[in-house]
């Protein structure tokens, strides 16, 4: 295979084995004796359960168990942990609901768990869950994100009085007050940014094991952050020590936020696996995933932007909803104000002030999912530039272009939350439009409109926090005969960590790739770690790969000198070699390896073995920036968008591996166009039934409804960790919404239009067309 260094185009190491059929995951795996659970789920958004009946099922074929809500009560098992440091509006802190893993008393949204059927196949336990009869009090129930705060909506935890969960507040009111009281113009806009759901093309799942002789569980699952789920499930859950659990997550078929959360299903299959003495496995249907998975975005903003009489931006005000689902989860809180910064975008904005609050509503529970945040701020600043433009009756490049931050103003303050520390934003956005050919987009406009066609030119410029001050951890393990293997906190679910660290080692120490073994996503093997997300791995655990391969080079540097008989400063290392200056004496790396582990050959003070394990944490996040430019062709006959031209120029700092950079590019756009044009979770505003339950409900984007992506790179490396990387996987994502609905907008203008919402369906277009055409503006 050779060596790998940073810099190269090199194909991912693991994709051989998976496109041999030959990937371990979860539900690849079986285990003696195991047993197989199906979940009862309540059919209605919001009803007290007065009762339920599972004689029937305990009596049916293979039949194991059956579990109640009632059961995990008796057995003193702990909620699912969720929280936070936000504050209610009257200072106290945010409202936490109970959450057991199976509810007894009510049920608060579709899918909510109400019962376990453990039997000994898959098609038995799901035939006996559909023999349990529960006796359900329908209530009223709110599934309306902006209605949710309303008087008259239904209140979901008493305890709490009414659906605010939390409320908080950024940036300087008095100075964005004075801002707007200067404009000459205020642009503003209501965005409803739609619910989505992850659709990883492997569902969630589990297999649990109770080591009855240990006393000790083994709980396969793909999951991002392996030592964080076990930490909940022992010290939450189960109340016992950490090492009572070990969380093993291999081949992980995608997961994009949303394998991130404390799963019900995760603790009551383990659960069920110590009460029946068997291994209890478990899988979602494609179904039941969209029904019970975490979902994301989900908010209602209202924004306005105030502008000087020459274009100057001079303040900004944001107040968004944001759904929360009938629960909090884990990362719930985050996504609405982790990433709040985004909206200042790339511009001079000298006051921004937002107001969110978080809202129960009788929905499943949101998370991060790709971009947490990141996209629905990018999108609402990118969308307000552009209706601005059109209000004021400018190029909304120019706009852009007179607000953006120059590059001697780095480190630049922004008017919220960020300060970036490098950027060149316009070169960044000359590069897109160049590659984009936006001098000649009249002439395409031209040959549309004479084919009865709508053509518009959508552009974002976008930035976001990546890779935040959090910790990661690695191990650099040498064997005797120099090979070496990794184990790493980080855990892949299609990133291509396999062959970005082994390109990371191999510049570090001039190793090739097939003596390198990389292993994550095992507590009881990988020490410590913090899990992947947040665009954090390549920063933070390749950080920690860069310390660990130093420490390595520095104890060789002791072993080399003792060796050839000089002393330590004398030693030089290059290329995997440790040479003698001025000398032509000279040990590999490998040759001191197996040094290493011969204590004849070792001087007094050094301990055997070439192992060496570094901790990371970041002062500060980077600040991954780029511009979109997409251009669309709107048949105003029957709503159809065309995806023409598709041109991105990023700056995510030193690109390790140039090939998986354009691939996470490329990914995260599908994702971003999907939710534009698309994907949309969507409950009855009467019953809070779940009507896009399905794939012929809930549409996702195909390979037919894109166009190919030309991506660019204008790298600028970030002072904030070692390597001078910046996170790339949700840069995709987090311009693609804005450019997108930009572009179709564009393309509407022309007939009067001002905005039209996500998802861009054609009926939706279609109908803003007719609305236009008869004179009622949209």
């Amino acid at each position: 295979m050779g060596q790998y260094a940073v810099g190269q185009s090199v194909t991912r190491t693991e994709d051989p084995r998976l496109l041999r059929g030959d990937g371990r995951y979860v539900d690849d795996i079986t285990l003696p004796r195991q047993a197989h659970a199906a979940f009862f789920r309540s059919p209605h958004a919001h009803a007290a359960i007065d009762g339920i009946d599972t004689s029937a099922a305990r009596d049916a074929p293979g039949v194991i168990a059956v579990l109640t809500g009632a059961d995990w009560a008796a057995a003193g098992l702990g909620d699912l942990p969720s929280g936070g440091p936000h504050k209610r509006r009257d200072g106290s802190p945010l409202y936490i609901p109970p959450q057991p893993a199976l509810r007894a008393a009510r049920a608060m949204t579709v899918g909510d768990p109400i019962a376990v059927v453990i039997a000994e196949t898959d098609a038995q336990a799901r035939d006996a869950v559909e023999l349990i009869e529960v006796d359900f009090e329908p209530l009223p129930a709110i599934v309306d994100t902006a209605r949710a705060t309303e008087p008259d909506a239904p209140v979901l935890w008493e305890e709490a009085g009414d659906n605010e969960c939390f409320v908080r507040f950024f940036g300087d009111r008095e100075a964005t007050d004075a801002g707007f009281a200067k404009a000459a113009t205020v642009v503003s806009q209501r965005f409803v940014i739609s619910r989505v759901t992850a659709n990883s093309m492997e569902p969630r799942c589990c297999n649990a094991e109770y080591d009855r002789r240990r006393g000790r569980w083994h709980l396969y699952a793909p999951q991002q952050s392996p030592h964080q789920l076990r930490q909940v499930l022992a010290r939450d859950v189960f109340d016992v020590p950490e090492n009572a659990i070990q969380v093993i997550s291999e081949d992980i078929g995608g997961a994009f936020g949303m394998k991130n959360g404390n799963y019900a299903e995760y603790a009551v299959c383990m659960w069920a696996s110590k009460e029946t003495g068997r291994p209890v496995k478990w899988a979602a249907m494609r179904s039941e995933g969209l029904m019970s998975d975490e979902d994301g975005r989900d908010n209602v903003t209202d924004a306005e932007l105030a502008l000087d009489e020459d274009g100057n931006f001079l303040a900004m005000r944001v107040k968004t909803l944001a759904a929360l689902g009938a629960y909090l989860s884990k990362g719930g809180p985050n996504p609405p104000v982790a990433n709040i910064g985004g909206l200042a975008g790339v511009y001079r904005t000298p006051a921004i002030h937002v107001e969110v609050v978080g809202v129960f509503t009788n929905t499943q529970s949101t998370s991060p999912y790709r971009g947490a945040g990141r996209p629905e701020a990018s999108y609402v600043i990118e969308r307000l530039v552009d209706i601005a433009a059109q209000e004021i009756g400018k190029d909304p490049v120019a706009l852009r272009r007179q607000n953006m931050i120059a590059p001697d103003a780095m480190p630049f303050r922004t008017g919220l939350v960020f300060t970036y520390d490098v950027g060149e934003f316009e070169t960044v956005m000359d590069m897109a439009l160049e590659a984009a050919d936006h001098k000649g987009f009249e002439s395409r406009h031209k040959e549309s409109e004479a084919r009865g066609k709508l053509r518009g030119f959508g552009i974002s410029t976008t930035i976001e926090q990546a890779a935040g001050p959090n910790v990661e951890s690695a191990e650099i393990r040498y064997d005797p005969s120099g090979t070496v293997t990794v184990l790493i906190g980080t855990n892949d679910q299609g990133q291509g960590h396999d062959v970005t660290y082994k390109q990371i080692i191999g510049s570090q120490l001039g190793i090739d790739a097939d003596d390198i073994r990389i292993v994550e996503g095992d507590t009881d093997r990988v020490g410590f770690g913090r899990g992947t997300f947040g665009s954090r791995s390549a920063a933070l655990g390749g950080t920690c790969l860069v310390m660990a391969s130093a420490k390595i080079v520095e104890k060789g540097k002791k072993l080399a000198a003792h060796a050839m008989e000089v002393a330590p400063e004398d030693i030089e290392f290059a290329e995997g070699s440790f040479t003698v200056a001025g000398t032509d004496k000279a040990m590999t790396l490998k040759q001191v390896a197996a040094m290493a582990f011969n204590p004849q050959k070792l001087p007094p003070d050094i301990e055997p073995g070439l192992d060496e394990t570094a901790t990371y944490t970041p002062s500060k996040p980077n600040f991954p920036y780029g511009t979109h430019v997409c251009e669309v062709e709107v048949d105003p006959d029957t709503g159809t968008v065309t995806f023409e031209r598709y041109t991105v120029a990023d700056d995510v700092g030193v690109q390790i591996n140039p090939l998986l950079v354009k691939g996470q590019i490329h990914g995260g756009i599908g994702q971003g166009l999907g939710q534009a044009m698309m994907e949309n979770k969507m409950y009855d505003p009467e019953s809070g039934q779940l009507v896009s339950g399905s794939f012929m409900d809930y549409a996702m984007p195909k390979a037919g409804d894109m166009c190919a992506i030309d991506v660019h790179s204008h790298s600028v490396p970030t002072m904030t960790n070692p390597l001078g990387v910046k996170g790339v996987g949700e840069c995709g994502c987090v311009g693609a919404l804005a450019a997108v609905m930009n572009a179709v907008n564009n393309a509407l203008a022309p007939l009067g239009v001002r905005h039209v919402e996500m998802p861009l369906t054609p009926d939706r277009i279609w109908r803003a067309v007719r609305d236009a055409r008869a004179g009622k503006a949209a």
